[in-house]
């Protein structure tokens, strides 16, 4: 029984609503900044390798604690967990908009990343806590449309504040956001029962630091040039998370990652898809964008415009689709949407020429939104739909773990890739940035081919995305035995 069965009280969809607006905002902070990086760097008179780590600081600060925050949201409350972060993040964001250098505005977003950390799982475990199994697909498409939306409404919303007020505006805008969704969160998410666990403080030492060097490595590679201290940090990540995933096999007490819940089929699966739909969501916005920029000659606003086909359409398809999930089996509804955004990727690569006419781009970006709307919602319900109530904060800790390193992923792969693809169409890597009109016509080619072959690594990735949502199984239904029932004693401290 979940929670809602026992407090008739909670009131389902404000509470839904009220941490849908704190997500929706951290999620849009994930990708905002891309486009202001240049007015950035003008201003704070600083280098591309310092306003490159803006956003790794947060990128890192958000991944590697994400498994931990999980677990606190477990033991102390996820309402509680998600008002600190809240609280931290609005607090950041004001700090970063004040900033007047580039090392206090780094500094910041460090802060502002941990606060994100915070918030993300505790999002999903009050979803899972507070709706029955037959309506959390229905919530979960409501959660899946702010995902979906979120994460494309970044540059868009970039793009207009930079040009219209400043870059400090696309931090400074979350204060009141997020004093709106601070009261909101106060006044309708309920407090649920915590449980007692106890603490793994080797796990949070061991998984904290093989996340951190496994995340900078990758991040960070094509910056060191992929050098030799780049690699002794994935490979000491590799090596932190191997000797995590042995001690959480080892520690009889309570592991802060309980390996019984991949024990269940569908949670497994879902990692693995919601993975490659992270790097793919992060990877095939860098190239579109340096397209539309460089070569078309777009204002950041006229790019990011680029991307309103594909959040009008996610945000529109992604609450009915969620409707379905509540009553069709979820490989029939998430394998389409991965093959269609592979396709859809594979089908812009095919038009991203020169002088391709704006709509021949616009019908495969419009492509990619129906495509979203049938991803997001089935594989966060699915996910989560047949873990024991207690470790819901654990499941939803890993699950969005495993989207933001996925994201590192794609952002890393595509940054080597249009790197070497530019190297072999002939044209200097210095041409990649820059930002104001379009490019000299003499590498207009090479560069547009070079953007054009780096779309085709995303549509790649989303096959593992389709092969793993084809086996899903047919999620346990209220009244049935959970798979990973045998297993919740472990959870239970």
């Amino acid at each position: 029984m979940t929670e809602i069965n026992q407090n008739a009280e909670i009131k389902q969809w404000p509470a839904l609503w009220a941490l849908c607006l704190g997500f929706f905002m951290i999620l849009v902070d994930s990708t905002i900044v891309a486009v202001a990086n240049p007015a950035i760097m003008e201003d704070l008179q600083t280098d591309i390798n310092s306003v490159v780590w803006v956003t790794s600081a947060y990128l890192l600060a958000y991944a590697v604690p994400l498994l931990i925050t999980g677990r606190l949201g477990d033991r102390f409350g996820p309402k509680n967990l998600y008002l600190l972060g809240l609280t931290l993040f609005t607090a950041s964001s004001l700090w970063c908009g004040l900033s007047g250098n580039i090392e206090m505005l780094i500094v910041a977003r460090v802060f502002q990343g941990f606060g994100a950390a915070l918030m993300t799982p505790q999002t999903m475990a009050v979803i899972t806590r507070i709706f029955p199994p037959d309506k959390r697909g229905t919530a979960m498409g409501l959660w899946g449309a702010v995902a979906g939306v979120a994460t494309l409404v970044g540059p868009l919303a970039g793009g207009v504040l930079v040009d219209g007020l400043g870059w400090q505006w696309i931090f400074i805008v979350n204060v009141p956001v997020g004093v709106i969704a601070f009261l909101a969160a106060w006044r309708f998410v309920p407090s649920l029962q915590t449980h007692q666990h106890r603490f793994d403080i080797p796990g949070v030492i061991l998984s904290a630091a093989g996340m951190f060097f496994l995340v900078f490595g990758l991040q960070e590679g094509n910056t060191y040039d992929w050098s030799a201290l780049v690699w002794l940090s994935i490979v000491s990540g590799l090596i932190l998370l191997a000797v995590f995933i042995w001690y959480q096999s080892w520690n009889k007490n309570e592991p802060l990652l309980p390996l019984g819940l991949f024990k269940d089929r569908n949670f497994s699966l879902a990692n693995i898809a919601i993975t490659s739909m992270g790097f793919s969501i992060t990877a095939m916005v860098v190239p579109l964008m340096f397209y539309a920029q460089a070569v078309r000659g777009l204002s950041p606003t006229g790019s990011a415009l680029l991307m309103v086909p594909m959040a009008v359409l996610t945000g529109a398809l992604a609450p009915n689709v969620g409707k379905l999930v509540d009553r069709m089996h979820p490989r029939y509804i998430a394998a389409p949407g991965f093959l269609m955004l592979s396709i859809s990727l594979a089908w812009l690569a095919l038009v991203m020429k020169p002088h391709v006419a704006i709509w021949e781009l616009l019908l495969p970006i419009a492509l990619m939104g129906v495509a979203n709307a049938f991803i997001w919602s089935p594989l966060a319900a699915t996910a989560t739909r047949n873990l024991p109530m207690n470790a819901a904060g654990a499941g939803s800790g890993v699950y969005n773990t495993t989207r933001q390193v996925g994201a590192v992923l794609g952002s890393a792969g595509i940054g080597a890739l249009i790197t070497s693809r530019l190297t072999a169409n002939g044209v200097p890597t210095g041409g990649a940035h820059e930002a104001g009109g379009a490019m000299p016509s003499f590498i207009v080619d090479g560069f547009s081919t070079s953007m054009a072959q780096a779309v085709l690594l995303p549509a790649g990735v989303l096959l593992i995305g389709f092969v793993a949502s084809l086996c899903f199984s047919r999620p346990i239904r209220e009244g049935d035995q959970p798979p990973v029932e045998a297993e919740e004693e472990r959870v239970q401290a």
